[in-house]
């Protein structure tokens, strides 16, 4: 997979309601959307079938929470992770990854600011 629609723009400020689930029907994979800026970070949103590519964050950590369908984390070094709905797993800094989801699945991202969502 090479062509990802990511969206860097915050799509809602504060004070703002955001419908998660009416934003994700209205994409189809690959797409990442920043949703909403918290302190020095980001919430994004990203509708994901298929994989991603390896890739690091070299000063960043990187959390998903998987709202619908499955994510699979490969990790250097480390054991296969395979979060289903409400789970969530957080990649530290400088570790390489890779996502990959077997069905259309949803989740949410949070990571600082200045992450380019494809990697370092």
């Amino acid at each position: 997979m090479t062509e990802y629609d990511i969206k860097l723009d915050e799509k809602y400020g504060t004070l703002t309601p955001i419908d998660v689930a009416a934003e994700a029907a209205a994409h189809e994979p690959w797409f990442n959307q920043t949703l909403t800026a918290v302190n020095d970070a980001v919430v994004r949103l990203g509708v994901l079938d298929g994989d991603f590519h390896w890739h690091k964050h070299d000063d960043q950590d990187e959390f998903f929470l998987v709202l619908e369908g499955e994510l699979v984390i490969e990790v250097e070094g480390e054991e296969t992770v395979r979060l289903r709905p409400h789970q969530g797993y957080t990649v530290p800094r400088g570790v390489r990854h890779k996502t990959s989801a077997p069905e259309r699945t949803v989740i949410v991202m949070v990571e600082a600011a200045g992450v380019v969502p494809t990697g370092d």
